[in-house]
């Protein structure tokens, strides 16, 4: 059974003023094996937003089904949905998403102290990752204190210590320099290749061609997809900057 089930996904988002509704997904179907690093594509509005959004749970589609390990997420309680992004997503933010008043330690903890760990299984769990990322050395500094590259290994070091099953990354290497967006790509090929789950969003043709399979979203639906296989990560951009290519000129969707 793959780890990540999306069945048909339509989502309109409709006006208070009874303006035209905007269909954002149409009618999205995919699946994501345990393991896989899967990155999704498409121009501004073509619904990769949105679609990560009702994964995480941020949002509920009109339509269609979402299945995280065969529990459906979009059949959550309101009550619940906090307790189970916790406990199963990780999250990656292009702005870090970090509190200034916290220090990286206690930005990294903050989702193991919402669900009520001690103080020792934490510290347990930090050491391993902390060692892993490189910011042993920042842990008891504060956000503004340190580089955009170091906030982002803080965020990757929140979504880890809680165990995912599944990261969601959305422009993880957006507000970053060439040199830290590099350093964060090889570093989720590590974290992939200990085999963590990855699902990301990105404009970025240098970041899909470091994942195992790219998905093309086009008005609201799986326009295309790519598998890595043994394609180098050159020959990889290469093939995702023809696909982009022919996704915004016209060409035919895939079958």
């Amino acid at each position: 059974m793959p780890l990540l089930e999306v069945n048909n996904l339509k989502k309109v988002y409709t006006t208070r003023f009874g303006g035209n509704p905007v269909q954002a997904l149409t009618n999205v179907t995919f699946s994501i094996e345990q393991g896989e690093y899967v990155a999704v594509m498409g121009e501004s509005g073509s619904g990769k937003t949105t679609l990560l959004n009702i994964i995480a749970a941020f949002d509920k589609p009109t339509s269609g089904e979402v299945l995280l390990n065969g529990e459906s997420v979009v059949s959550i309680k309101e009550k619940e949905i906090s307790a189970f992004r916790r406990d199963n997503l990780g999250f990656v933010f292009q702005d870090f998403n970090l509190l200034d008043t916290f220090s990286i330690q206690d930005n990294i903890f903050l989702p193991l102290v919402l669900a009520g760990k001690s103080y020792e299984k934490m510290n347990e769990r930090l050491k391993p990752i902390a060692r892993r990322l490189r910011i042993e050395d920042i842990l008891n500094k504060f956000p503004y204190e340190v580089s955009g590259g170091q906030k982002q290994r803080t965020a990757i070091a929140r979504a880890l210590i809680t165990k995912p099953q599944l990261i969601l990354a959305d422009e993880p290497t957006g507000a970053l320099d060439s040199r830290a967006s590099s350093e964060l790509l090889k570093l989720f090929n590590e974290i992939n290749d200990d085999g963590q789950t990855i699902l990301m969003v990105t404009h970025s043709i240098k970041n899909a061609s470091h994942a195992q399979r790219v998905l093309f979203i086009k008005d609201g639906e799986v326009f295309h997809q790519l598998y890595k296989a043994s394609l180098s990560n050159e020959e990889m951009y290469q093939k995702i900057s023809d696909t982009l290519t022919l996704l915004t000129t016209g060409g035919a969707r895939n079958e």
